[in-house]
């Protein structure tokens, strides 16, 4: 089992379906992941030409602490331009479950 198989334990299914995990560091009271989303176009814009034009700003989350480290995670998400209109699209995430909610 590698250490990513470890990981994908703790994070929730989306996160490692999506998104590629970059890097990660670690120090006396902090556990940080960084996150890539993968560069396949959403599905909703099937019908329509698009091109990976890089990321828009990253958000950080703080998740549950593991061994008595705060974990935070770094997540970048991908823009999109549609070839033919040359508009700005991308996914609309839903990051948070049903009854839980962000601080």
């Amino acid at each position: 089992m590698t250490s990513i198989d470890l990981i994908k334990f703790m994070l929730p299914d989306f996160l490692i379906e999506n998104f590629e995990i970059v890097s990660a560091a670690l120090s006396e009271e902090n556990l940080h992941f960084y996150f890539e989303e993968k560069s396949k176009p959403p599905k909703e814009f099937d019908t329509v030409e698009l091109v990976s034009k890089g990321f828009l700003d990253e958000i950080t989350i703080q998740d549950f602490p593991l061994r008595g480290k705060f974990v935070y995670l770094h997540i970048k998400r991908r823009r999109w331009t549609n070839k033919t209109t040359g508009e700005i699209t991308k996914r609309d995430w839903l990051l948070v479950a049903k009854r839980t909610r962000m601080t």
